[in-house]
């Protein structure tokens, strides 16, 4: 791969072209993370592409870290730039009409139940599905910063992330991401819900089915392993 890179960096459009082509897959799975933010599936690719031959102008072969490294921030900032300066996140009438008849469905169940109703009871009043309650309300709410403090000890995700250069706070958050595998399904999907999905507590209970304080305990726990394995 450095010598298509040194060939793409001298100008050899050929080269360049089969770099985005052997590297589609890994411009998708970015574009994929910001698909229902009003842009089209398909101008996210190219904002990726724009991206990744953005990475390929600035990579440094003799720098020691795999290509692939330095271009996933490079893709991501690209289209997060577009959406930021676009307008920031987009949506659509019809969803944000949906996630309205969502959240007066769902206060007027808690009245009723006296408790927050589960998605299923959602799904059946409302004649959606678990996935489209669930997209309608991660496409309306603020993702939860990294910044919020959570646990008796109130450290944030941002505390496992380096605040050094921009190699270093790629490589780190690859550590994160690595040290993410190391959690169980269940405190993966807490940590999901919660930091990437701008979820309560309360309505992380109600997905997966256990308390609130369950779900505190599973956070804490989570939140201590990532700290302790980076």
């Amino acid at each position: 791969m450095d010598e298509l890179i040194t060939r793409a960096q001298s100008g050899d459009r050929a080269a360049s072209e089969q770099l985005v082509t052997e590297n589609s897959g890994l411009i998708w799975s970015i574009a994929r993370r910001y698909f229902g933010r009003g842009a089209e599936p398909d101008d996210l690719y190219q904002l990726g592409c724009v991206g990744f031959l953005k990475a390929i102008a600035g990579f440094d072969t003799s720098y020691g870290t795999q290509f692939s490294t330095y271009a996933v921030p490079k893709i991501a900032g690209e289209i997060r730039r577009f959406l930021r300066d676009d307008g920031a996140v987009k949506v659509s009438r019809s969803i944000k009409e949906r996630a309205v008849a969502i959240k007066q469905t769902r206060d007027r169940l808690t009245g009723e139940l006296g408790r927050e109703p589960s998605i299923s009871e959602l799904s059946e009043v409302l004649d959606l599905s678990p996935e489209e309650i669930a997209s309608a309300e991660t496409a309306t709410s603020c993702a939860e910063s990294i910044q919020r403090e959570s646990g008796d000890e109130g450290f944030t995700l941002e505390d496992v992330l380096a605040t050094t250069g921009e190699e270093e706070r790629i490589l780190e958050r690859l550590a994160l991401k690595e040290a993410l595998s190391k959690l169980t399904e269940r405190e993966r999907l807490v940590i999901d819900l919660r930091y990437f999905h701008g979820l309560t507590q309360q309505r992380v209970a109600a997905v997966i089915g256990v308390s609130q304080v369950q779900v505190s305990r599973i956070e804490k726990k989570a939140l201590l392993t990532l700290k302790n394995y980076l």
